[in-house]
């Protein structure tokens, strides 16, 4: 499985929808992606990568592309 694949799954797992919804994902923007929803996401994406995210990381992940960008830059997660 890719880094891109695991990522996806991660938001697919974490809300319930498929792989192409996930990559338009925004926080609060669907009703399961909230605070609760939120730190589910961090805890799968922190289990699947193997990392411990920095508190102003996991503030930060406000949407697909945004977490891809902190994941790559601060984590070295290849995508």
């Amino acid at each position: 499985m890719t880094n891109l694949e695991k990522y996806t799954n991660a938001f697919v797992e974490a809300f319930d929808v498929d792989a192409e919804t996930a990559k338009t994902l925004k926080y609060q923007a669907i009703e399961a992606w909230d605070s609760v929803g939120h730190m589910g996401l961090t805890a799968a994406l922190e289990s699947a990568f193997d990392i411990m995210m920095e508190p102003e990381d996991i503030i930060d992940l406000s949407s697909f592309e945004k977490g891809k960008e902190i994941l790559s830059t601060k984590y070295g997660v290849e995508f």
